[in-house]
């Protein structure tokens, strides 16, 4: 974790760039959702394999390189963040609601 320090210098947080990116994501990918015209199990489908393939690309882009050169093993996000469960599944429900609003929304305006 960060010190106190740290943060001063650098006040951007992983755990708020981490939820602003899954956030923006959901949104985004509720707009394909609709625009698809996917229904049920399917649309819901979408957004949890999304969801996953952006926190793996968030992890091999931002995360994993800093903390290789550190020294850590490859699956340890503890550089930071509090615990692997936080990373990996942490903004999996957050972004469930937004997604679901331009889900709808954009499913509304294309069929309608």
């Amino acid at each position: 974790m960060p010190t106190e320090r740290e943060l001063q210098i650098a006040p951007i947080v992983p755990e708020s760039v981490m939820h602003n990116t899954k956030t923006l994501t959901a949104s985004i990918f509720g707009a394909a959702a609709g625009i698809l015209g996917l229904e049920s199990y399917s649309g819901f489908l979408f957004y949890f394999v999304f969801t996953i393939l952006t926190t793996v690309l968030f992890y091999t882009i931002r995360v994993a390189p800093t903390s290789l050169k550190a020294g850590h093993s490859l699956f340890d996000t503890s550089r930071y963040f509090r615990t692997q469960y936080e990373f990996w599944t942490g903004g999996l429900f957050n972004g469930l609601a937004g997604y679901i609003l331009t889900w709808t929304l954009f499913y509304g305006l294309v069929r309608a």
